[in-house]
């Protein structure tokens, strides 16, 4: 078995080159956008023009194949790329990877018929229209095993009614793919559907929007919408019917490793300005980089995110191997129960080290900060994901019959004596 920690070079300069766009052309952009210098209105010619250099570098959708426009790039390299990505929150877009669009696009690849391919599939990829993923309930909460939300065949048509809560882009999207109850006499694993439902079908209310954070009420990108008697053509049906746990696992594997990388971008930049700010202020007559609690901070800080990124990356590497997310679920899983924490942790401490600056609205840690506990939330809470891990480990392991443990010492050298008795008494009688 060979391991190598090596990028090859050919693909090290496809990571260049989005190091360095990202660096010149979008993070000015996304400077100048927040603090209202361009108006959303004028960006759509800039924004054209940036994508279609992202075109011509073949970088554009990687996380699709190359029959769908993309690169076809596996986990790791999709990793690598969402690295810097997640430097900016317009990356993705500029680079046709948005959520929630980019894990929509995957399972209209998959489990879309050639008809829904081509009326929502390539329009969403050419950004002609946007996508929402319409799961979690008010109620159910983390286990869509209590999903209410039902799909009823009725002629030629399902009828949909019910609530989901934080679908997120949902005001602003072309169509949802919601995940409803379609037959209620068998197990929720499977007796739930996928759907494509168009937002401007008669019964899709929106009955708010909501923020995380600090947002304004009612100016959130999270929709709360109630399906009151949808009407959708047969043909809708995504995927199989009461397959939606494994159309859903497909979108939200990998989803979850480039979140984890998005979110690994943000911990550097977390660490870059706490070693600046280390080396640039004084206190009590000396550098802040020379105050032992400091350096304390920064090593944990490094080693902490050093060993979650090698996680994530060992993680991508197993989804590339064995093609098979159930095979990787505990790894998957206990990506996504460490996430929060460690982002957390992390900007915390750079927060702190840039005092009250640091929590100001003049600097990032606090929408940084905020992201921490979204992400130990969404697609489902970090103690259910901790379960997960759990379980898959212990089932690897048999109980010891016996009164002391298995490396109980006594006994260990009782063994080692029975099977090493005649050398155990040559050594003895030379004493």
């Amino acid at each position: 078995m060979s391991w190598d920690f090596e990028t090859e070079p050919e693909f090290q300069q496809k990571l260049d080159w989005i190091d360095e766009f990202v660096t010149n052309e979008i993070e000015p952009l996304e400077v100048a956008l927040g603090a209202g210098d361009i108006k959303r209105g004028d960006l759509r010619g800039k924004f054209r023009d940036l994508q279609q250099q992202v075109k011509d570098q073949g970088l554009w959708a990687c996380h699709l194949g190359p029959e769908l426009g993309g690169t076809g790039y596996g986990q790791v390299k999709l990793a690598l790329i969402n690295e810097i990505l997640g430097r900016s929150g317009m990356a993705p877009r500029l680079f046709g990877a948005q959520a929630p669009d980019s894990g929509n696009a995957e399972i209209l690849a998959h489990f879309g018929t050639e008809e829904q391919k081509e009326q929502y599939l390539q329009p969403l990829l050419n950004q002609k229209m946007f996508s929402a993923y319409s799961m979690t309930e008010p109620l159910g909460g983390s286990d869509p095993t209590m999903f209410k939300t039902r799909a009823e065949r009725v002629g030629d048509e399902w009828v949909i009614n019910g609530e989901k809560w934080f679908t997120s882009n949902g005001q602003n999207a072309t169509f949802l793919i919601v995940m409803a109850v379609s037959n209620p006499d068998v197990s929720a694993y499977d007796g739930m559907s996928m759907f494509i439902v168009p937002r401007d079908t008669p019964g899709v209310n929106i009955v708010r929007n909501i923020g995380t954070g600090t947002e304004r009420l009612g100016e959130g990108n999270h929709a709360y919408i109630r399906y009151e008697n949808v009407r959708i053509p047969a043909e809708n049906l995504l995927g199989q019917e009461g397959k939606a746990f494994a159309i859903a696992q497909t979108r939200l594997g990998g989803g979850r490793i480039h979140h984890a990388m998005r979110s690994v971008a943000i911990l550097y930049k977390c660490f870059n300005m706490m070693c600046e700010r280390a080396v640039s202020r004084e206190t009590k007559g000396e550098l802040l980089a020379n105050k032992q609690m400091v350096q304390e901070r920064i090593a944990d800080t490094w080693t902490d995110i050093e060993m979650f990124r090698l996680l994530v990356l060992r993680t991508a590497w197993k989804i590339d191997k064995h093609k098979d997310y159930v095979k990787v679920r505990k790894d998957i899983a206990a990506v996504k129960a460490r996430l929060p924490q460690v982002l957390m942790d992390t900007v915390y401490k750079a927060m702190h080290l840039h005092g009250a600056l640091g929590v100001s609205n003049e600097m990032p840690f606090t929408r940084w900060w905020m992201s921490g506990p979204v992400m130990g939330i969404a697609d489902g809470p970090s103690e259910v994901h901790k379960v997960t891990v759990a379980q898959q480990l212990l089932r690897e392991y048999e109980p010891f019959e016996g009164i002391y443990p298995r490396d109980h010492i006594i006994r260990r050298r009782e063994e080692a004596r029975a099977k090493l008795g005649d050398l155990v008494e040559a050594e003895v009688g030379n004493l």
